[in-house]
């Protein structure tokens, strides 16, 4: 099956060094799974948290489903995300460090017909790291543009 949807953290990969990545699942409700598959979805300010009982993603948006009557569910609710054990507790462990953190990197149906979430342990980027990543993107358009020609 696997759709064509494609909601990528652009802004992730700007602010942040990724150093890995992991592909976890997401508890939905059945309007939410609805709506992500229309594509009404936006993880460009969402972060991955731990609360009590596991990994969550905070401040993801799902829009409300066009056609869910009053069992619609709140927009930027917490979803917890779905990882095996060996993968939380390490995620636990550099979280602890300090500089670190998770945050979602693009959200995808898979074969199967389930929402997941690529998220990415990350560092933040100096203002300096920054320019550079300007500059180097800029060199690449110019590259780009010369081979046009």
């Amino acid at each position: 099956m696997g759709s064509d949807l494609n909601i990528r953290n652009k802004k992730a990969y700007f602010e942040y060094h990724i150093l890995d990545k992991y592909t976890a699942g997401i508890k939905l409700l059945g309007t939410e799974i609805k709506s992500i598959r229309e594509g009404k979805a936006n993880i460009n300010d969402a972060f991955c948290t731990f609360l009590t009982d596991g990994l969550y993603v905070r401040n993801m948006h799902i829009a409300e489903y066009s056609h869910g009557s009053f069992y619609n569910h709140e927009s930027k609710r917490d979803r917890p995300l779905l990882l095996n054990k060996k993968e939380l507790e390490k995620l636990k462990t550099k979280i602890q460090e300090k500089g670190f953190t998770i945050v979602p990197l693009h959200l995808f149906i898979s074969d199967r017909g389930f929402a997941k979430l690529e998220i990415g342990l990350a560092q933040g980027k100096k203002i300096y790291d920054k320019r550079e990543t300007m500059k180097d993107r800029d060199a690449k358009i110019e590259m780009d543009r010369a081979m046009k020609r």
